[in-house]
């Protein structure tokens, strides 16, 4: 084969396997891409998700295109590879024979070797061809979770918690941070578990502080934090090196006793409203994002007043939230009713993400006349686009800086001290104060 095609359908850590894909490619003397748009080449490999059910139709949809450009003599052969052919490996290939080759998420060795079967083992499985902007990766440093909440579907698709060591994470921060990344964007189904399955013992705080001291780190946001068992020994980590963003991604999902306990949290709301005061008051100055779930089996008028109440407690400066969607296998699709109407769980959706803009925006307003390092990533005509240490990629607010504040013109993957000046829900607008590059 001269060229392969690898597309990424779902999460970042997915796109982390695809990179890896890339890398081992390319090792091979294939020209590896990765193009969603464009389907041509010797073969096109599908890195699928099978997380929720939207996820599902677009990864099959995505199958179904790169199967009919086969057809028509654009593309050679076409495999798929992650969670949803891990998940449905027995009924996909009957629904799907115009698919060359079906493997699962962790085949990944298997696939490689039909793809390039004189290619040898890497001595460096974690190398990989960034997908991302050169100045910013995401790094993974586990898959698999042993929660087992009861409307989650990854457990039964990545098996249990297999935690990479430090020493392997800290020599691929090395060797990234030396091909000039700035920003680590840490993931994992669960930070908060890191460490338990090889040392016996919560490990996430050795971990951040190790790459805290890698040289060339400017950033290192952490996603995907557990709220029960929460690995507490964090905070003054978090708290005690500048290159660690006062950030953290933590999924609470609800607030409402009831909800929690049979949505197998092993939290309640009080336990949760003490976590985060902790935090807040152990990283001063700390955004947490979370996610919320409405219309889980048997949420009541009041489970979700109650939500409402905790998110206008509690003022997430970043929220996302969804409405509860049946998941083959779960504990709560075995064992629960979804008894929550549709229109229900829409209008409760609705009513929480309003608040939620609400509450951004204020967030937002609060920051004008403040001083930013930012990021910058890209521009349009107006306005240098970048980030914040507050805001991850993809999914969080940006920062416009006005180019007629700009003496000189300002550089992507640089970061740059600016001046908030107005403020909207998901979008701040800056000044720049200078154009000395700041560190990085």
């Amino acid at each position: 084969m001269k060229r392969v095609d690898v597309i990424t359908m779902g999460c970042s850590k997915n796109l982390v396997d695809s990179e890896r894909l890339l890398r081992r490619l390319s090792d091979g003397q294939i020209e590896a891409v990765h193009d969603a748009d464009n389907f041509e080449g010797d073969a096109v490999v599908i890195n699928t998700c099978g997380f929720i059910g939207d996820a599902k139709e677009e990864s099959i949809d995505m199958i179904l295109r790169a199967c009919e450009a086969k057809a028509a003599g654009r593309v050679g052969k076409v495999y798929v590879m992650g969670c949803l052919s891990e998940r449905y490996a027995a009924e996909l290939p009957a629904e799907i024979p115009e698919v060359d080759g079906w493997f699962g998420k962790f085949d990944f060795e298997a696939l490689v070797g039909s793809l390039c079967p004189a290619l040898r083992p890497s001595e460096r499985p974690w190398d990989r061809t960034l997908t991302t902007p050169p100045w910013s990766a995401y790094l993974k440093i586990a898959e698999g979770c042993n929660r087992f909440c009861a409307f989650c579907a990854i457990p039964l698709i990545t098996g249990r918690y297999k935690s990479r060591p430090v020493e392997e994470i800290i020599a691929e921060v090395r060797t990234l941070a030396g091909k000039g990344v700035k920003e680590f964007n840490v993931i994992a189904q669960d930070l908060s578990y890191y460490g338990r399955d090889i040392y016996g013992r919560m490990a996430i705080a050795e971990l951040v502080d190790a790459m805290a001291s890698v040289e060339g780190v400017e950033w290192i946001r952490l996603h995907y934090a557990y709220p029960a068992d929460f690995p507490y020994d964090l905070l003054p980590v978090m708290a005690r090196h500048g290159n660690v963003c006062k950030y953290l991604d933590i999924a609470l999902q609800h607030s409402a006793d009831g909800v929690l306990d049979r949505m197998r949290r092993h939290i309640d709301g009080r336990e949760t409203r003490a976590l985060l005061a902790r935090i807040r008051r152990e990283v001063p100055g700390i955004h947490i994002r979370t996610t919320l779930m409405v219309g889980f089996p048997g949420e009541t008028d009041a489970d979700f007043a109650d939500l409402l109440e905790f998110v206008r407690e509690e003022r997430f400066e970043r929220m996302g939230a969804f409405a509860y969607c049946e998941e083959d296998d779960t504990y709560a699709a075995v064992n629960y009713t979804d008894d929550v109407p549709e229109e229900v769980k829409q209008q409760r959706l609705d009513k929480l993400m309003a608040l939620q803009e609400e509450i951004a925006l204020e967030s937002n307003e609060s920051k004008i006349g403040s001083t930013m390092r930012v990021l910058v990533e890209r521009e349009n005509d107006d306005y240098y686009i970048g980030r914040s240490q507050y805001d991850s990629p993809e999914v969080d607010p940006e920062v416009l800086i006005a180019k007629n504040s700009c003496e000189e013109p300002l550089a992507a993957g640089c970061f740059y001290e600016v001046e908030i000046t107005d403020a909207m829900p998901f979008e701040l607008i800056a000044k720049a104060l200078h154009t000395d590059v700041s560190a990085g």
